[in-house]
């Protein structure tokens, strides 16, 4: 890297460029070729015209250059006649190798000619001062002049213009740049660029002249160039002085005025005028909107047999009598050249012919189709893959070579191929002629991007607190598009690890196998008197599981798996049971419902589960991020092929996207899902299926983690009978059987600023529920009334709720027992009402990974239901 030391402004050693480059003034600077001066500096005895002899010729003043050498470049040898114009005609040729910054020929009297020189100074170095927006690697490059060459003032010169084009490329049209030479010892020199960026040029005003139908304000939001200012003004890009966005806005004022049937407008000229100071550019277009039309007549001339006129109109949307379209016209000619794609003709021959009626003010229209043959697919070619296989790529085309080609499966072919995931966004497959006008060849250049994620997620729940999760995943692994994924989970109450690998393509045939082990840790809570949470039951699950998969049809695929998994239920020995036998040993029917929950104590134990399960999924989307298509997903998983659970699964899935144009993009979503139990309640207040089975969805946006459904809240009370505020209530999630989720999002569009930083802003709705579980048995105890010391062996008892003001005395009407404060159970959430939230959220491709923000507010809720109102999500990749 250059130095930029500021040793270079001395005054004393530095020699202005800048202006002194037009002038020959300045003796420090090479002087570039000039005309032949008025007044000859050789002297020929008798005239211009008179003939002498050259004697001898010396030269003085070179220091790199050999004295044979110069002679050669001024063509002069001794013995030669010369004139007054030859003697000029040399010093032109010596100026013209750019080698000297002064050249004169004396002793043209005597004939001992003497060429006195002073070479151009080598340079030494190139250093750029000054230069904060475009660094020394963008401007370098565009620099002629380097070091160990000559320096010349006219390469200095072009140089800086080079410099200024790089800085108005940029929109800084008021940048400038002045050359400086720093003299060092042997004639070398180091030059120094000394930069003034300037601010960007902004676009003052936007004038529009000739327009009658639509104001100013209407067009310029039909252009990219918007005028600077406003309250958001600095999160704009698009309000600099860009020539190519000029000649855009032209065509898209065009485009505007021909979709509202002004086909005579024309942009007569389109002026961009930079202001005195160079900082601002005002834009002025002169606009002729001529007559507006109507569509007349609508014609029909088709040479394809496969579509003829009947097929044609059925396809055409435009209608006589309406508003001339220009977009109508093209969106038809898309659709009619999609039809004969789908029936083999690749390159349809297919144009709309207008003819104007300027005295009705009528267009007329005929859609020529001309002969073309069907197309078949001669090759395919795939570029850009560096990483990912061949055959990774080829086996998601729904044409093979030979086939006759068919735009339905092309576009197929490329909406699976961006589903992989591994490749740019927009993927596009090309068509071109192949050897014949009867053969295609359809190339697809993709743009890897990385496949493997780093993703470290976070949210702060009431539940759990802080959530972390870190997952390493790689979904290409080896470019073979195998997928292997390795997960660890941590919060103050969850733990899990998991590892997974998956073959979408076993032995080369559309079969997926894949298989996944896990261990699960999750920690229930109680929150104590002074604010703590103590934990309570611990759900431990280790599992194997195994899936396949296969496809039915181009857009079905159907699935199968198997699982084994045994969950562990226990609780803190010390903090819930009671050693009854004072052996100071716990057994598992110690567990103390008045510590614990009767709810708790019940699930208490391991079980196996052996799970069979199937999924049929419809998957027409067109991509990892889709804007349009349908998935729907069906799925059942039954227990009881052996292990301790018996139980019938059914979940359901859909999901539809709609791309509204202009960057929008609806999505409408539900789901839903039941599990019927297997076998009959093992007790009262019990349900058949474990709290380990049930479902804990939908996780809707605004309510936290198991926020919703079934729960037991048990409230404490007072000293004095009465029930604690809620900030004492302890609540636990006890998942239910049923449940179902409705989400509605919109996806809006973002001006080019921001979508250059990876945002995707949206405004959602979501709904749902989480029910159907056995009422458990609740506890209601006032108080319980302790023995004190002074009576240790009386026995302790309970006061019903029902009676909470009861005092604690013996048979004999003594105080012998101290009153402690119970507790009431109380069961909530069990209702399918719906619950129902609002917000917004942002997808971000930040620099250090995809992040997700949401922030929603819950508009419908039940009571005991816990609430979130911003949570986040965020990763990166690799």
């Amino acid at each position: 890297m250059i130095s930029k030391s500021k040793s270079f402004k001395r005054a004393g050693g530095v020699l202005l460029v800048g202006t002194a480059l037009g002038t020959a003034a300045t003796p420090a600077m090479a002087q570039a070729p000039a005309p032949a001066p008025a007044q000859p500096n050789v002297i020929v005895p008798g005239g211009p015209q008179a003939q002498s002899v050259i004697r001898s010729i010396s030269v003085r003043g070179n220091q790199r250059l050999e004295p044979d050498t110069i002679r050669a470049y001024a063509n002069l040898s001794p013995g030669q006649t010369y004139s007054a114009q030859t003697l000029d005609q040399s010093l032109k040729d010596l100026y013209a190798t750019q080698l000297f910054a002064d050249v004169t020929i004396t002793g043209a009297e005597t004939g001992d000619l003497v060429i006195s020189v002073r070479e151009n100074p080598v340079i030494n170095r190139i250093v750029l001062e000054g230069n904060k927006r475009l660094k020394d690697d963008k401007i370098l490059p565009e620099i002629r002049l380097a070091p160990r060459q000559i320096f010349t003032r006219s390469a200095a010169r072009s140089d800086v213009d080079r410099i200024l084009e790089l800085y108005r490329r940029q929109g800084r049209f008021a940048a400038q740049v002045e050359p400086k030479i720093v003299q060092l010892d042997q004639n070398r020199v180091d030059v120094v660029f000394e930069i003034f960026e300037g601010d960007l040029a902004k676009v003052r005003q936007i004038n529009i002249i000739g327009n009658e139908q639509y104001d100013d304000g209407r067009l310029q939001k039909e252009m990219f160039t918007r005028e600077a200012g406003g309250l958001l003004g600095f999160m704009k890009s698009n309000d600099t002085y860009d020539p190519d966005r000029l000649a855009a806005d032209q065509q898209k004022l065009r485009s505007f005025y021909l979709t509202e049937g002004y086909a005579d407008f024309r942009v007569v000229s389109a002026l961009a005028e930079l202001t005195p100071d160079r900082r601002d550019f005002v834009i002025t277009y002169v606009v002729e909107e001529g007559p507006r039309y109507k569509f007349g007549t609508v014609a029909v001339d088709s040479a394809l047999r496969d579509l003829p006129e009947e097929t044609v109109r059925t396809i055409v949307r435009v209608d006589p009598g309406e508003w001339f379209n220009a977009k109508t016209v093209e969106d038809d000619v898309t659709n009619l050249n999609e039809a004969a794609g789908n029936r083999g003709y690749a390159f349809a021959d297919i144009n709309p012919a207008y003819e104007r009626d300027a005295e009705k003010r009528l267009m007329n229209v005929t859609f020529k189709i001309g002969q073309t043959p069907r197309v078949y697919v001669e090759r395919i070619d795939i570029t850009g893959n560096t990483i990912t296989r061949d055959k990774v790529i080829r086996r998601e085309f729904r044409l093979n070579e030979g086939d006759a080609f068919n735009a339905i499966r092309l576009k197929r072919s490329q909406d699976r191929i961006q589903s992989l995931g591994f490749f740019q966004e927009n993927l596009e497959i090309k068509q071109t002629e192949g050897s014949g006008p009867d053969r295609v060849v359809l190339g697809v250049n993709v743009e890897e991007k990385p496949t493997g994620q780093l993703s470290v997620s976070g949210g702060y729940s009431s539940l759990e607190r802080f959530v972390l999760q870190l997952a390493v995943a790689q979904n290409n692994f080896m470019g073979k598009g195998q997928q292997l994924d390795a997960s660890v989970n941590w919060s103050r109450y969850a733990r899990s690890v998991q590892l997974g690998f998956v073959e979408p393509y076993f032995l080369d045939k559309p079969i997926l196998l894949g298989g996944t082990i896990y261990r699960r840790d999750y920690n229930s809570f109680n929150i104590l008197e002074d604010g703590e949470r103590n934990r309570t039951y611990s759900q431990v699950s280790t599992g194997l599981s195994l899936r396949t998969g296969f496809p039915v049809t181009d857009f079905v695929t159907f699935g199968g798996r198997y699982s084994l998994v045994q969950d562990k239920i226990t609780l803190d020995r010390d903090t819930f049971y009671t050693d009854r036998d004072g052996d100071g040993v716990f057994e598992d029917n110690e567990c103390d419902p008045l510590r614990a929950g009767q709810y708790l104590c019940d699930e208490i134990g391991s079980r196996v589960t052996s799970l069979i399960g199937w999924s049929t999924v419809y998957d027409s989307t067109n991509g990892i991020r889709p804007t349009r298509g349908s998935r729907v997903v069906l799925s059942q998983d039954l227990a009881g092929l052996g292990g301790d659970v018996k139980y019938l699964r059914s979940r359901g899935e859909a999901v539809r996207y709609k791309s509204l144009g202009g960057g929008w993009v609806f999505s409408l979503r539900g789901e839903g899902g039941y599990i019927h139990p297997g076998s009959e309640s093992p007790g009262p207040g019990r349900d058949p299926v474990r709290i380990t089975d049930r479902f804990f969805g939908p996780q809707l946006r605004g309510f936290d983690i198991r926020g919703i459904g079934p729960r037991i809240q048990r409230v404490p009370y007072d000293t004095d009978g009465t029930l604690l505020p809620e900030q004492s209530r302890v609540t636990d999630a006890l998942g239910g059987r049923a449940y179902y989720m409705g989400r509605a999002e919109l996806e809006f569009p973002i001006n080019a600023t921001l979508r250059g930083f990876g945002l995707r802003p949206s405004a959602f709705i979501d709904a749902g529920s989480l029910w159907k579980l056995t009422r458990p048995n609740l506890t209601n105890i006032a108080a319980t009334c302790v023995p004190t010391i002074t009576n240790p062996t009386a026995p302790s008892f309970q006061i019903p709720g029902a009676t909470p003001t009861a005092p604690c005395v013996d048979a004999g009407g003594g105080t012998d027992y101290t009153r402690v404060p119970g507790f009431q159970e109380v069961y909530l959430g069990d209702s399918p009402k719906p619950r129902v939230s609002i917000g917004i959220g942002v997808n971000w491709t930040s620099p250090f990974g995809p992040l997700r923000i949401d922030l929603a507010k819950a508009l419908l809720k039940q009571e005991g239901d816990d609430t979130k109102l911003f949570s986040f999500n965020v990763g990166t990749s690799f």
